[in-house]
């Protein structure tokens, strides 16, 4: 079965990380932990039941409240969300992008042109005072929903 369990915002590597030592020292029935990409502030934990996924988060730093949020997941539900897509195909002219790596890290942008076989992308940043197009690599590009 698996559970959806709330923590702390930017803190869901770190949470999987305490869990994953508090429970191989307690020898619990949990069989997988994920932090997904893009899901903030939420991790997937897979176990026999909630009582022992419970009794895992119990007094662990950063999860939030009582920890489990609804019920058990189905596999289904999760589908969209653990399919990896190709970086190329969900960028698309006219997207809001933060640039996430080089010189201009952290400037929001707008995407120009998209070269797939290159996996470039052409951007430009909106808060420069000179509009001046900038060619980077797709994975220094991160899609924003602003």
């Amino acid at each position: 079965m698996i559970f959806t369990v709330r923590t702390t915002v930017g803190q869901e590597s770190l949470v999987v990380d305490i869990l994953a030592n508090k429970i191989r020292k307690e020898d619990l029935s949990i069989y997988s932990m994920t932090a997904i990409p893009g899901i903030k502030g939420y991790i997937l934990i897979e176990g026999d039941n909630e009582v022992t996924i419970r009794r895992g988060i119990t007094n662990a730093s950063h999860v939030k409240g009582k920890g489990i949020v609804g019920g058990a997941v189905k596999i289904s539900d999760l589908d969209r969300l653990l399919e990896a897509k190709p970086l190329m195909k969900s960028i698309k002219e006219g997207m809001r992008v933060e640039v996430i790596a080089g010189p201009f890290k952290g400037e929001k942008a707008k995407v120009l042109r998209v070269n797939d076989t290159k996996e470039e992308v052409t951007i430009e940043l909106l808060e420069a005072a000179v509009k001046i197009p900038l060619t980077l690599n797709a994975e220094q590009i991160r899609i924003t929903t602003e």
